[in-house]
């Protein structure tokens, strides 16, 4: 035998004993499935967690993915039904995040101890006097010395409210009912109060939207919707 033939015959011994003997396709498979539902339990397990905490976005989050992933596994047959439950709670606690991000509360010092205010901007801009489209505010303020008092501020244009007037209030889908307002005759700013501050006040806390419906310079009247779900009270203490 020549020394090129003795190394082949060693070279292909050497891999046959590398390779050993051949698994079983079953055995394989088996060991592959076990895998996947050990993954599919840790998924389980994730969104167990957030679901107790009643964090439902990330527990929807962990669900989406162990359903996408494993859907005919042991675990997700398990997390099914509350995984159902959990996408309506995460699509609420994602609106509610969004809507009490529309508010800002601000703390300012004044003479006499602190001012404190809650104001939100409406949902779409308003063209008040031809000049196009501007953001309309609704504040609720309250001063150690001028008392609590809620009011609209736009950037352009004028109430027609001077000597006072009725604008409309809509609560949602409920008819709009007549409320009492008034421009004060100042510079300062183009605000008209609504003089049932406290209604009002009480109306926002319980409402998911609001239309005001307000009489304008311009001629005719101009309405601002506003997402006022998100308030939380507890900014303006005195209010409730």
């Amino acid at each position: 035998m020549s020394r090129l033939g003795g190394a082949v015959i060693i070279a292909a011994t050497l891999a046959l004993a590398a390779c050993g003997p051949a698994q079983d396709p079953k055995a394989v498979e088996a060991q592959q499935a076990a895998a996947r539902e050990q993954e599919a339990d840790a998924m389980a397990d994730a969104f167990e967690a957030e679901y107790g905490k009643q964090n439902w976005e990330l527990a929807r989050a962990h669900g989406d993915v162990l359903m996408a992933k494993y859907p005919a596994s042991a675990a997700a047959a398990r997390i099914e039904e509350r995984h159902k439950q959990v996408k309506d709670k995460a699509e609420k606690a994602r609106e509610q995040r969004r809507v009490a991000a529309l508010w800002t509360y601000q703390t300012q010092p004044v003479k006499g101890g602190e001012q404190l205010s809650a104001s939100i901007y409406a949902k779409d801009y308003v063209d008040t006097d031809g000049s196009g489209a501007r953001p309309v505010q609704l504040i609720f303020r309250d001063h150690p010395d001028w008392g609590r008092s809620s009011y609209l501020v736009l950037e352009a244009g004028d109430f027609d409210c001077y000597g006072g007037c009725k604008v409309k209030l809509k609560i949602g889908d409920a008819a709009p009912r007549p409320v009492a307002a008034s421009r004060p005759k100042t510079d300062q700013a183009i605000a008209m109060f609504i003089e049932d501050e406290r209604a009002l006040w009480k109306t926002v806390k319980a409402a998911r939207t609001i239309a005001i419906e307000f009489p304008v310079k311009a001629g005719g009247t101009r309405t601002a919707v506003f997402e006022v779900g998100g308030l939380d009270p507890s900014r303006l203490p005195k209010w409730n």
